[in-house]
């Protein structure tokens, strides 16, 4: 994705089912389990540069003992900068404790969650870093939570603490979120204590009964009722007790892995095969609208908390988001690019001998792949073809120019900086990415080859305009063919990708220009006036009007204004734009069809609305997110 965008934070959940000695004995060290998170924290870290964070609990502690540890960074490099701090704090524990002394050694412990952030919004500071914690006494009330996880109704959850009784410190969807389970932990705590004791038993005698019998599945039915969003939260409680709630949807990804010494919880599954070294179809996906369970005595359970939906699982995790790594996300996205191949021959009229194929960004790469081998394909049958109709006049001449022709690529473009372009203003923004790629010379003839080049996506166009087509033009190529292997972004996204300001879309600015174009700026009007009057109404069938932006034009024009309104006035090469199609899209992920942000097809009532905010606020020159 050359224009970068921030996106889905990444978690981490590891148990030990075995007394830590086991693993001593077996493996060479108790901290096996912490061993094990870092890796898969690491194996994830594209998910997550703003921050990371990680939490134990031991099981069975003493009385008066550190039972839960907590480290967090917003470091440069944070996953490490934990990894330091953290084996330096074990180490002098050990110094000073002895190693027998399991109570007093931090972060050795049978249970660990760990958390790489994305901020899509706030500050970046250590307490934005997961997890959270809130503390008690009671071992049964104190809780952790981390999650990969974007609410659409935070002002509605938040307005509900209060009307609990609650005075929240503040207003965001992980503190509301964790606020909101923490309630109905505690009732079903006083429950629980209430019960035990009109049974007889004395108050420590009752929290073992507590620890044993809280029911989990209980509590985040009640907290996540009212919940809209794209959501995995993981959460563990201070007796042992630990969770993974996927949404209804399945927005978010959750994988998961067990057997007798170990349950294993990522955002990503090439992390579980690598750390565990199992294969592909021993790791399960998470259901949606379910929760893993892990108890304290080791019992693993999924129940049903949500009642399931329709599976719309991001459809930008394939193309972009996870790790090429996965073995269904290679094949998809490999399938991305061969799905190209009759836009491109189209765009180049069929004349592959006169053009180079290239990639832009290196995370394109694997759908280059498969734009090349669907293009062997096409050269495979043009040649027979040829061949077949000439059989009778074929000289060795014609033969062999028949079979020299081939697709041609070259290694077009090099990142020359790492400039993370989103954290400057937008004039600042425009120098740097002028410089954030540079160009191989002499991989083109000038003036005779067109040029190729895929991309993951194109979402503001704003390092197309201002650096990529400007280094391609200075090769001099007949044709510049820009293909993006996502459809057109003409809608924000709310459940985890940071695309929250509608106006930030090259697709949808392209709308408007069109609009314009062609003299019906009145829709513009109308979207204005529905969308206002859908934000004052407050209902479960929430409407996406801001489709009817789109409704006049093809995606093919749309196409075609996104190209001219990308295309430096400088530059005199003609410059064209595919997209894949919607249909191909789905056909190449099948299991992924979340696709939101390019439809306007949201799966929660809070994403229409936050479609219809976004464009009020376009409309009204507010530059702020929409949820």
């Amino acid at each position: 994705m050359s224009d970068f965008i921030k996106h889905e934070c990444g978690v981490a959940l590891v148990r030990l089912l075995k007394p830590l000695p086991y693993y001593k004995e077996k493996y060479g060290s108790e901290l096996y389990g912490l061993h094990k998170l870092f890796l898969l924290m690491e194996k994830q870290h594209n998910r997550g540069q703003d921050g990371a964070g990680i939490a134990s609990i031991k099981l069975d502690p003493q009385p008066g003992s550190e039972y839960i540890d907590r480290w967090r960074s917003i470091a440069s490099n944070a996953i490490h900068d934990i990894i330091d701090g953290v084996y330096a704090k074990v180490e002098k524990a050990l110094l000073e404790n002895g190693k027998s002394k399991h109570s007093q050694i931090p972060f050795l412990s049978e249970l660990y969650l760990g958390h790489l952030r994305y901020g899509t919004f706030g500050g970046n500071t250590i307490e934005t870093c997961h997890p959270f914690l809130r503390q008690n006494n009671w071992m049964t009330r104190n809780l952790v939570v981390a999650g990969n996880f974007n609410m659409t109704n935070v002002d509605d959850l938040f307005n509900q603490l209060i009307e609990l009784g609650q005075v929240p410190r503040e207003k965001s969807d992980t503190v509301t979120v964790m606020e909101n389970i923490g309630h109905f932990l505690d009732e079903e705590n006083d429950a629980l204590y209430y019960k035990f004791k009109e049974l007889g038993n004395s108050k420590s005698e009752t929290t073992p009964l507590i620890a044993e019998h809280l029911d989990i599945a209980n509590i985040l039915r009640r907290s996540s009722r009212n919940w809209d969003g794209g959501y995995v939260i993981a959460g563990l409680i201070g007796n042992g007790d630990a969770f993974v709630l996927r949404d209804p949807n399945g927005i978010r990804p959750a994988y998961f892995y067990t057997d007798n010494e170990v349950v294993v919880v990522t955002s990503e599954r090439p992390a579980i095969q690598t750390a565990f070294n199992v294969p592909f179809g021993k790791i399960e996906e998470i259901k949606p609208g379910h929760a893993l369970i892990i108890k304290k005595n080791g019992r693993i359970s999924q129940p049903v908390i949500l009642e399931p939906k329709q599976k719309l699982s991001c459809s930008f995790e394939r193309i972009y988001f996870s790790r090429g790594s996965d073995t269904e996300i290679y094949k998809e996205r490999k399938e991305l690019g061969r799905q190209l191949c009759t836009g491109v021959l189209h765009a180049v009229d069929h004349d592959l001998r006169n053009t180079v194929f290239s990639f832009i960004p290196n995370t394109a790469e694997v759908a280059f792949y498969g734009m090349m081998e669907g293009m062997e394909d096409y050269l495979r049958e043009h040649k027979r073809r040829k061949i077949k109709s000439h059989a009778h006049e074929m000289t060795d001449e014609m033969l062999n120019r028949i079979l020299s022709i081939k697709p041609r690529f070259e290694k077009i473009a090099i990142k020359d900086a790492k400039l993370r372009t989103f954290i400057t203003n937008d004039d600042e923004r425009s120098d740097l990415v002028t410089h954030v790629y540079d160009i191989t010379y002499g991989t083109i003839c000038p003036k005779e080859d067109n040029l190729v080049v895929i991309d993951d996506s194109i979402v503001r166009g704003t390092t197309l305009k201002n650096s990529i087509i400007r280094m391609l033009a200075r090769l001099e190529p007949k044709k510049i063919v820009i293909v993006s292997s996502a459809p057109q972004i003409r809608y924000p996204d709310c459940y985890g990708i940071d695309m929250a300001k509608i106006g930030d879309l090259i697709a949808f600015r392209a709308a408007i220009k069109l609009l314009e174009k062609n003299q019906i700026e009145h829709i513009m009007d109308e979207v204005y006036g529905r969308c206002l009057e859908e934000l004052s109404m407050k209902r479960h069938d929430a409407r996406n009007h801001v489709r009817m932006i789109y409704q006049p034009f093809t995606a093919q024009q749309i196409s075609d204004q996104i190209a001219e309104m990308v295309t430096p006035p400088e530059c005199k090469i003609p410059v064209k734009i595919i997209f894949q199609k919607i249909e191909d899209l789905h056909h190449s992920c099948p299991n992924h069809r979340g696709d939101w942000y390019f439809t306007g097809n949201y799966p929660t009532p809070g994403g229409n609305r936050v479609a219809c905010r976004a464009f009020v606020n376009y409309m009204q020159g507010i530059n702020a997110r929409a949820y």
